[in-house]
């Protein structure tokens, strides 16, 4: 982890490098500039520099966060540098396997065949490396690219189909993340109504939620527990005000972003000051509830967005995730719904996690983002077309 986190400083300073050498000699991407995701990811990373100016936390957490949050970048490169389709196809094939080898590893651990490459002492049963919470959400999200972009030859039609049903059976069967049921219920329910014709899409949508965790919940006794440890947890919470369950220690930390996002509105407490302003607000308890570090953040990226920059970082975390899926409504079909597909994952694993922070979900999720924008555009040189490419991909409206 120290060598991935000095990588990411190495990335930061030379994606900067790299997009204001761009500019001032002049080496335009025509067609990475017409994208409105890279455009707000600078908007973002800028306003969080900005906010050093103003930050209540001290000047090398505040560094560290920013950071953090700067992984944003990665989307942007990976767009900028790609620079042909095969290069796009090469970088997404690579990707791909290795979520497959990550996969592969997680059924042979539960079929009881050790590797030697697992972690010692990881947080759950069938986990590779880091916890159950991480890998459910990847297998989830690696679900929706085996199955989609099975379709644009990059792989077998029938090996997409495999992975994606051993993805999903690992993530909602074998292992505990009751985010990454979320975040496969959101994937499933959109592969089926694109499956759909017109006019029961959006039924569909509504409809197959419910059908899925009905089903879940009927069929799998470890869902049973993990969905009902919920509800007792948020009792627990809500009579006692308990934070040591996994689901009464986020409902405390919502609640004082709330807190801490009221007493600032506008420009929020700046960058790295989540931990430092919710201990403020927790009171003498506050170091047994959120421990003794100064990055630690609410499992709500929305929340700490807004409790960094205000109201307006929230909705700039809206904006991006509206930016993205604007852009990928250019691209060809199966791009277009695969990158619909893990934005929508990202978005749901936002609302229980920081997951775009995280050290693991965040790379992932900008890595999977950047691959895919850099594949759609360079597969299609008519993408400058827009309106047209908007109406005909349009996810209730296109053709299946």
């Amino acid at each position: 982890m120290a060598w991935i986190s000095l990588s990411k400083v190495l990335l930061f300073i030379f994606g900067l490098t790299y997009l204001f050498g761009d500019h001032f000699n002049k080496r335009h991407n025509y067609d990475s500039e017409n994208l409105w995701t890279s455009k707000i990811v600078l908007a973002i990373l800028i306003v969080f520099s900005l906010s050093l100016l103003w930050t209540d936390s001290d000047l090398d957490t505040a560094l560290l966060v920013l950071v953090k949050h700067s992984k944003l970048l990665e989307i942007v490169l990976l767009i900028r540098l790609i620079r042909t389709a095969q290069e796009a196809r090469i970088g997404m094939t690579a990707f791909v396997a290795g979520q497959t080898i990550l996969l592969l590893s997680s059924w042979l651990l539960a079929v009881g065949i050790p590797i030697p490459w697992a972690t010692i002492n990881p947080i759950g049963r069938y986990v590779v490396f880091s916890s159950y919470l991480d890998q459910s959400i990847i297998f989830a999200t690696s679900a929706a690219i085996f199955w989609h972009l099975r379709s644009d030859h990059l792989w077998p039609n029938w090996l997409g189909i495999l992975l994606c049903s051993a993805a999903l059976i690992n993530a909602l069967l074998l292992l505990e993340g009751r985010t990454g049921y979320a975040v496969a219920t959101a994937v499933i329910s959109l592969a089926a109504m694109w499956a759909m014709p017109k006019r029961l899409r959006l039924a569909t949508l509504i409809a197959t939620p419910i059908i899925v965790l009905f089903g879940l919940y009927l069929g799998s006794s470890q869902v049973q527990v993990r969905l009902s440890t919920i509800i007792h947890e948020s009792q627990n919470y809500s009579e006692q005000v308990e934070t040591a369950s996994s689901s009464g220690w986020r409902l405390n930390a919502w609640h004082r972003s709330v807190q801490a996002i009221e007493e600032s509105p506008w420009f929020g407490h700046g960058v790295g000051s989540w931990t430092m302003t919710v201990k403020r607000h927790q009171g003498n308890s506050a170091t047994k509830v959120f421990g003794e570090g100064k990055t630690s953040n609410p499992h709500q990226e929305y929340l700490l967005w807004g409790v960094e920059l205000g109201i307006g970082g929230s909705l700039l975390l809206l904006s991006l995730i509206i930016c993205i899926a604007r852009d990928a409504l250019r691209f060809n079909t199966s791009t277009s719904r695969t990158i619909l597909s893990v934005l929508g994952a990202m978005a749901v694993a936002c609302l229980f996690n920081s997951s775009l922070y995280d050290a693991l979900m965040g790379d992932y999720f900008c890595v999977a983002l950047g691959l895919l924008m850099a594949l759609g555009l360079k597969s299609n040189p008519s993408t400058s077309d827009h309106s047209t490419s908007v109406k005909s991909l349009h996810p209730l409206k296109a053709s299946t």
